[in-house]
């Protein structure tokens, strides 16, 4: 059963659309990834979903839900600008959330310390939060948005305002906790989305222009390209993979020759195949496969 089912999910502003009709729904213990340039209606799609702004029309439904259940208790939400109080410890902060959550005293320190080790931020649990570090602060806003046991966790731009050291750490943790809830975020950052997700929702112009899981889409989306590199004398061998049966296309660049094939793998051993047996003289073999930014491409284009 579904966690999260998107029906006809609008809204307008100013009477047009920026986010236009959108469905979906995943199965819980998936990371998403909501992919899409800077203004395509991500921002806006997860404040509907975490009930900070109203839809214009269409629905959002959570497994398990009540007619008249506020949806917030259902979401863990940190946006892409988290405010702190900086004159807070990381421990103050997280027990002062969680009494805001409705948790007892005692379940709010008893799930604060527990976070703060989720999150490895045990060590630093008494300093104050403006001497964090930008990773620090947004692993302290990713424990709060836990504070409440929520079903799925909602991340605006997670990474996108840190440096590298900041970005691995926060990734390194969405890492881990996909493994025991639900992710759904949202990024412009294609290989990050790569990196963690599995499975993406395609944004374009406040539309869903593609969804599914990764394997799904980039068999899809799949570019069966080969690329050989010589030693030498290019020409001659172009002619004879040009003539092999699963061959489509070939051309040259310096010392490479890229392949198109209509069957991958069919090319791959007839190629392997005369080389060894020519003893061609290769210095490398590789299969390229589509990347993230490819099928973004092609999906918005199509």
């Amino acid at each position: 059963m579904a966690l999260l089912t998107v029906n006809n999910l609008t809204k307008n502003y100013d009477g047009k659309p920026a986010v236009n009709e959108i469905n979906f729904q995943f199965q819980p213990g998936k990371c998403i990834a909501l992919i899409g340039p800077n203004g395509a209606g991500k921002t806006t799609t997860l404040r509907m979903l975490s009930g900070l702004i109203k839809p214009s029309s269409g629905s959002v439904t959570f497994s398990g839900m009540k007619q008249n259940d506020d949806i917030r208790k259902y979401i863990g939400y940190l946006p892409q600008y988290p405010v702190f109080y900086a004159w807070m410890t990381g421990k103050e902060f997280l027990i002062y959330v969680g009494r805001l959550a409705h948790l007892s005293k005692e379940e709010a320190n008893k799930r604060t310390e527990m976070l703060l080790e989720r999150v490895g931020l045990t060590e630093a649990k008494n300093r104050r939060i403006g001497k964090y570090s930008g990773g620090m602060k947004q692993r302290l806003g990713i424990a709060q948005a836990m504070i409440h046991h929520p079903k799925l966790l909602m991340l605006d731009e997670p990474v996108s305002s840190l440096d590298p050291i900041g970005r691995r750490e926060v990734l390194t943790l969405m890492e881990e906790l996909k493994e025991d809830m639900t992710i759904l975020f949202s990024t412009h950052i294609l290989g990050d989305a790569d990196e963690v997700s599995d499975e993406l929702l395609l944004l374009h112009e406040g539309k869903i222009v593609e969804s599914g899981s990764m394997e799904e889409l980039r068999h899809k989306y799949q570019t069966a390209k080969i690329e050989l590199r010589f030693q030498d004398d290019l020409v001659n061998y172009r002619a004879k993979i040009d003539n092999l049966p699963s061959v489509v296309t070939c051309s040259m660049d310096r010392n490479t020759i890229h392949v198109m094939a209509t069957d991958i793998l069919s090319a791959r051993k007839e190629i392997l195949a005369a080389a060894s047996k020519e003893e061609w003289p290769l210095t490398s073999f590789a299969i390229n496969r589509a990347s993230l930014e490819d099928m973004f491409m092609k999906a918005v284009s199509n």
